[in-house]
């Protein structure tokens, strides 16, 4: 719970005060006494009589009521102070800077569930225990440095990490990035990011609040609340960008699945930041040049740049990197090149970017920048200037700072010589601006918030799904095995039977315990893709021969042929392509049948198109991630997948397609015709509906499926349910 006290204490004390500002205890007074708190400040110090000017209280137990307590003590000692604050002197906020609770120990974990126990029961706020505290335009309860320069416009930042939080900040000054206020929530015992952002959300004013909103995550413990007010606070103007550290595929379990081997928690994360809204970021440098971006003007997406330079390496270069991001820089017409050509030196290059020479001056680059102003096909303009050591910085500076307050298009800083021209660039920045030192990395930055879709609706598409019929085939499904773990094992081929094992007949597991889980019968698959509205390509199964070849004559050659049981079916030749005849088929079965751990032999009608696939994994606590991307064995190989958060939208189904790297495949390439885009996408959000309503699934791969201009058809295709 967030509070006044927290956030406008009239009373604050400092438990651990001292004088050494080296220490934490005196790092906290001093950046509050410096940092203009204007309320009543008090230390608590056995050992000393004044702290830094301020009379020391020796026991807390002499203290007035005061309205927020920060402890800088040992572990051990907090949980008696909280108890001794909240209880009799009123103390109804905290800050706990110290470490060594549920970060190092069991022991750490119980210190901290008490101080939890004792804020609820008085109805405190807990920030922390450690972290670095809590930097405001109020007050600065933080023992770090920097401090960065705070007013109402800059952005607010929270993290879940004090020293990263400290690294981030450090970038950020360097840029002249400004901030509103800094969370560190440390542990986030009560408070979390979450937390912090749904009370953001709650009480926001859009003409008295910040809207950009960075955020560094290593946790996130509640995804719903994360989902709901980052899309609310996004929807009533806010932008927000966050990194999430430790999603890698390292932390993702072992899955027999294409989809289980390919997705992670880092899947769920990407998936969670599209839906929301939120921009990607992957490091320091990345998320505080995405909140300098967030901070300029800008009415319309960006697209088209102009870049004025006076120095052609740094320009090309940029204009690479935007080119690589989906972005251009379109040349001038030929008679406004022409015309801005006599206006600058000799030698310029005007064809865009703009090259006003080592030698071009202020006066230059104020005439480059007004052209670049006035062009239609022009959203923003780029400025790279450092020192050449030809020309007065401080003058050329003070026309970039005067058009970027007067030009209707933002202007991108990019000043790289912070050294040599430090003075000039920090002058620069004092009048409120930012600097991106770097043209590369600011292209890398615009190309995440460029591929970063709005917020997504959250309305589930029912349309041409049959609920209750999906409701029925699981349920079904289940029906006789409740208690029994049957993990490892795949339901028969065969109308009559229940089930088989996935794996060895000899190995497999049937000591009853929950939970339930297995592999769907193929028929119980097709039946479910037909209730999700979801094309498939005719099929039969059976463990007879004769049944497999009348269906082929039936469906008319060729025909595939594919081994029912083992996992993976290439891997053991399992698949047999193109087979154009009944004797063909007949060889084909009977070795088939032979394979370890073959059960039946599934036949469908041999049909051609682009390999697609379509994949879902239940993440715990997100729910299900969806994967769609190349199908086949490419999917392994370059794993070129995009993800999304079911349920999904149509918005979402196209901008998870889109953003695929071989989507230029899809679309069609080299007089090759791409695929039919609008039943792809539908097909996704009709899998998405689907898994909305049988949760019980729990991975699940269709791939491939075949795709043309005019079709989409799921050929293969395994779900694991589960259910407790």
């Amino acid at each position: 719970m967030i509070n006044r006290q927290l956030l406008e204490p009239e009373s604050i004390v400092v438990i651990g005060g001292s004088n050494n500002v080296h220490k934490p205890g005196g790092a906290v007074v001093r950046n509050l006494m410096s940092g203009g708190y204007s309320g009543v400040l008090r230390v608590v110090n056995p050992k000393e009589d004044e702290v830094q000017g301020i009379k020391a209280f020796h026991d807390a137990r002499e203290l007035p009521p005061t309205d927020l307590a920060i402890l800088v003590v040992a572990a051990r000692f907090c949980p008696d102070y909280v108890e001794l604050l909240a209880k009799e002197k009123d103390v109804r906020a905290f800050i706990i800077i110290s470490a060594g609770f549920s970060e190092e120990t069991p022991e750490g974990a119980q210190l901290e569930q008490r101080i939890l126990d004792t804020c609820e029961q008085y109805g405190c706020a807990l920030i922390g225990p450690n972290c670095i505290g809590l930097l405001t335009r109020w007050h600065h309860s933080v023992f770090t440095k920097p401090i960065p320069q705070l007013n109402p416009r800059g952005v607010d930042f929270i993290s879940g990490s004090g020293a990263t939080a400290v690294f981030i900040l450090e970038s950020a000054v360097t840029k002249g990035l400004q901030f509103n206020s800094v969370w560190s929530v440390g542990n986030g015992k009560q408070i979390g990011i979450e937390s912090v952002l749904e009370y953001m959300d709650e009480h926001f004013d859009p003409e008295r609040d910040s809207l950009v909103k960075l955020l560094y995550i290593e946790n996130i413990a509640d995804p719903d609340k994360l989902l709901f007010h980052a899309t609310s606070l996004i929807r009533k103007g806010c932008r927000i960008a966050a990194i999430k550290a430790g999603a890698s595929a390292a932390g993702s379990r072992a899955a027999s699945s294409h989809t289980g081997a390919i997705a992670s928690s880092d899947s769920a994360v990407e998936a969670l930041f599209r839906k929301a809204g939120i921009v990607r970021c992957y490091g320091r440098e990345e998320l505080t040049t995405v909140g300098c971006i967030f901070t300029l003007k800008a009415t319309t997406p960006l697209h088209r740049f102009a870049i004025v330079t006076h120095a052609g390496g740094p320009g090309v270069m940029l204009t690479d990197a935007l080119s690589k991001g989906g972005m251009s820089v379109p040349p001038f017409p030929a008679e406004v090149a022409n015309e801005l050509k006599t206006k600058l030196l000799p030698g310029s290059s005007v064809a865009n970017p703009i090259d006003i020479l080592a030698t071009g001056g202020a006066e230059h680059l104020g005439i480059a920048i007004d052209y670049c102003e006035k062009a239609d096909d022009i959203d923003a303009i780029m400025v790279i200037f450092g020192t050449p050591g030809l020309v007065k910085i401080f003058e050329v500076y003070d026309v970039l700072d005067k058009k970027i307050r007067e030009c209707s298009k933002p202007i991108f800083p990019i000043l790289p010589s912070v050294s040599t021209a430090g003075p000039e660039v920090q002058e620069f920045l004092k009048r409120g601006h930012v600097n991106f030192s770097d043209e590369v990395t600011l292209a890398t930055a615009l190309t995440q918030i460029m591929k970063t879709p709005a917020p997504a609706e959250q309305n589930v598409v029912v349309n041409g799904v049959d609920v209750p019929l999906i409701r029925r085939i699981i349920d079904e499904c289940f029906r006789g095995y409740e208690g029994t773990k049957v993990r490892g094992y795949e339901n028969s081929s065969s109308a009559e039977g229940n089930l088989v094992p996935t794996a060895s007949k000899e190995a497999a597991p049937r000591t009853p315990v929950p939970p339930i889980s297995f592999y769907l019968a193929p028929r119980i698959v097709h039946e479910l893709l037909s209730a999700a509205g979801i094309p498939t390509v005719p099929e039969f199964v059976s463990d007879k021969k004769e049944e497999v070849l009348a269906f082929a004559e039936k469906t008319g050659f060729p025909v595939v042929a594919k081994v029912v049981g083992p996992v993976h079916k290439s891997d053991v030749g399992g698949v047999a392509l193109n087979i154009r005849s009944k004797e063909v088929l007949s060889a084909e079965f009977d070795r088939m049948m032979q394979i370890q751990d073959a059960t039946a032999v599934m036949v469908q009608k041999m049909i051609r198109g682009t390999e697609l696939f379509i994949g879902a994994k239940y993440e715990p606590r997100f729910g299900h991630v969806v994967l769609c991307g190349l199908g086949g064995i490419f999917v392994e190989v370059l794993k070129d997948v995009s993800s999304g958060l079911a349920p999904l939208s149509y918005e979402e189904a196209y901008s998870m397609i889109r953003s695929l790297r071989g989507y230029k495949i899809l679309k069609g390439t080299r007089g090759q015709k791409g695929i039919n885009e609008r039943k792809y996408a539908e097909i996704i959000v009709r899998l998405s509906t689907l898994l909305r309503f049988a949760t019980e699934i729990k991975e699940m791969d269709i791939n491939p499926l075949l795709a043309d201009e005019q079709d989409v058809i799921a050929v293969d295709a395994r779900i694991l349910v589960e259910k407790q």
